[in-house]
């Protein structure tokens, strides 16, 4: 079970090895050589002796061009000690297994981001003995995708997005896409992707609608995740074994969205939403309220 979004930024990549080399490719656009195959390999790296060191993840990816090792750490603020302990995992790496090592940070924080994207040099002014630049994943340059046909194009993409910009104004469109997107591959993939972002949501209300979002979709019920949400909301959740109940837990998802949104509605307006039973409108009304720039653009066709 992934219980941080420490571990769940970094596993995305063993769940999909993939995505690594297309986040390089795409998002980085550094010209990495395409692999022919990628395999974990463990990541302790300690020693007989001294301290305890581990890599978050670690893959091998053979290419046409050469074997890497690809060094993925995740990073969830500032640490000056990671000036000793990248370089040293590089050096080690590179001496244990003779191929050569790249070192990725994936952080969800800019600060970190850019302090992460810093080269480290050792040295003196003019003259550097050895330079580590990592290459960095994070809010600046990971794509926020919000469009449902995007999301289905490239899955994993759509949840790196998620999990990398998972709050703020353009959260409720993204995870709307990603679990439209989710419906269309193989659903013990989906379940782990889902425990992905539900790790990374910092933000109470993101989290929470995630959460209602994936009560409509199995796969999130089937990880020990579930247990937690599934105790905390049993009694709601007998209510909302009826197409009754769901409307009127979607219907506060819509104002929920709204209100985080910074949209103001008319008491006469909110009346109406909590009031439906009909769960196919009050869903319409869900997927106006990711994109409307007013209230009443809820009911605006009708």
């Amino acid at each position: 079970m992934v219980g941080s979004s420490h571990e769940a930024l970094h596993r995305i990549f063993q769940k999909d090895p993939a995505l690594l080399t297309k986040a390089l490719q795409r998002v980085l656009h550094v010209p990495f050589p395409e692999p022919r195959e990628i395999v974990a390999l463990n990541v302790d790296l300690t020693e007989i002796e001294p301290v305890e060191r581990r890599v978050d993840t670690l893959l091998r990816a053979e290419t046409d061009e050469g074997t890497y090792l690809l060094v993925v750490e995740s990073q969830g603020k500032v640490d000056d000690r990671k000036r000793g302990s990248w370089p040293y995992y590089l050096s080690y790496l590179y001496e244990k297994y003779r191929c050569e090592p790249v070192l990725i940070v994936i952080t969800q924080s800019r600060t970190t981001a850019k302090w992460a994207s810093r080269p480290i040099r050792f040295g003196f002014s003019g003259w550097d003995s050895l330079t580590v630049r990592p290459l960095v994943l994070g809010p600046d340059n990971v794509p926020v995708i919000e469009d449902e046909r995007q999301a289905k194009q490239d899955v994993t993409l759509a949840v790196l997005s998620a999990m990398t910009h998972g709050r703020g104004p353009q959260a409720p469109a993204i995870l709307e896409a990603l679990a439209s997107a989710l419906r269309t591959i193989d659903s013990d993939s989906a379940a782990v992707f889902v425990q992905f972002v539900d790790s990374c949501l910092a933000d109470p209300q993101a989290k929470q609608m995630w959460r209602d979002l994936m009560t409509a979709i199995q796969y999130f019920w089937r990880h020990p995740l579930a247990e937690q949400v599934r105790e905390e909301g049993r009694e709601q959740g007998r209510e909302e074994g009826r197409e009754e109940g769901r409307a009127q837990a979607k219907a506060e998802m819509v104002l929920q969205i709204l209100e985080w949104r910074g949209l103001s509605m008319s008491d006469a307006d909110r009346e109406r939403v909590q009031s439906c039973t009909d769960l196919g409108q009050v869903e319409l009304w869900a997927q106006r309220a990711v994109h409307a720039t007013d209230a009443a653009e809820l009911f605006t066709k009708e």
